[in-house]
């Protein structure tokens, strides 16, 4: 049996340790970017569905990935 996964832990005002770094702000993709996936290699995006998704063309097939994507990096 695994263990659960631990909790992110909050912050407390009257810590004496410094809050945590806020989080990035999520990648923003625009048609005719170039991306690479750690998968599928290089492409480019055809479409952006609502930001929540994307359809890129990668030569030989066309994915669709939802976003945000860890394995996606804008070029």
């Amino acid at each position: 049996m695994k263990p659960a996964p631990a909790a992110t832990r909050r912050f407390l005002p009257t810590s004496p340790f410094k809050p945590p770094p806020p989080a990035p702000p999520p990648e923003q993709f625009a048609v005719q970017d170039q991306v690479t996936h750690d998968k599928y290699g290089l492409g480019r995006v055809v479409s952006v569905e609502d930001d929540t998704s994307l359809v890129i063309d990668f030569g030989t097939h066309q994915v669709r990935i939802t976003t945000p994507c860890a394995k996606l990096t804008k070029l």
